[in-house]
């Protein structure tokens, strides 16, 4: 079996279920959540993973929480002046 997204166009729903309907024993329709939530899901997720993999590899350092706040703090008082 294999699993794979589709799109449909919006005046092509009804026939395409009604095709889904007279092959049932061959396609299962099924939603996914995550796409339900998020239409970008699965491309922000491996964006994701690609700054995880970045960063377990050294090109990319992240910084500390504290040391991110001061930064913010010393920003805000530049705006302040």
């Amino acid at each position: 079996m294999q699993t794979m997204a589709i799109q449909i166009q919006d005046d092509y729903v009804n026939d395409f279920i009604s095709y889904v309907n007279n092959h049932s024993d061959s396609i299962t329709i099924t939603k996914d959540k995550n796409l339900e939530h998020d239409p970008y899901f699965y491309e922000r997720q491996k964006e994701l993973h690609q700054i995880k993999n970045n960063i377990d590899n050294g090109k990319v350092q992240m910084i500390e929480n504290d040391e991110f706040w001061d930064d913010i703090d010393s920003f805000v008082k530049t705006l302040q002046k």
